[in-house]
């Protein structure tokens, strides 16, 4: 499903049953996989990768060189950069790879910063300004974002580093 008033450009790589709603704009050279969900404004650049099973929610933006892993939740506003010194006329830049690992969620306008990678199953609180390296199964919030617990692949909060299973409902 992709809405009339979205702009997906040829080239645009798209996996089967993508959902692209209002006003988004998937540019040549980018990949979406399969069941991924697209939310309203969402931009997705060229050489950006955004995995299968993922849900992109709102006014979100992925730029070049940001690769989202599979089943990776990307809440409301929330924004990829890729230069890590940004200047106006700069043609020798140089972009940064960020990294979101499987199932990791990021929360509603968290600010992700160029070159971190982002670990598996871990979760970013709302607001927060991600500037290094996030473990696996790590719960990150604040300004710069620091860690304050663990979350299983449920999400929910556990005591440590949790082991293969949760025990809670969902996908542990």
């Amino acid at each position: 499903m992709i809405h009339p008033t979205a702009v997906v450009e040829d080239g645009a790589a798209l996996g089967d049953e993508v959902r692209i709603w209002h006003f988004v704009h998937v540019r040549s050279g980018a990949v979406v996989g399969a069941r991924t969900q697209l939310g309203k404004s969402v931009y997705v650049d060229a050489g950006a990768v955004v995995g299968a099973d993922c849900r992109v929610q709102n006014f979100v933006s992925i730029y070049a060189h940001v690769t989202l892993e599979d089943q990776v939740f990307v809440g409301p506003s929330a924004v990829f950069t890729n230069d890590r010194w940004p200047r106006a006329g700069n043609d020798a830049w140089t972009p940064a790879r960020t990294l979101v690992r499987r199932g990791a969620s990021i929360g509603a306008n968290a600010t992700i910063v160029a070159g971190v990678t982002i670990g598996q199953w871990s979760m970013v609180g709302a607001g927060a300004v991600v500037t290094r390296d996030v473990a696996a199964h790590r719960l990150v919030t604040g300004v710069p974002a620091r860690p304050v617990g663990w979350v299983c692949r449920c999400g929910r909060p556990v005591a440590a580093a949790p082991g293969p299973v949760c025990g809670h409902p969902g996908p542990g």
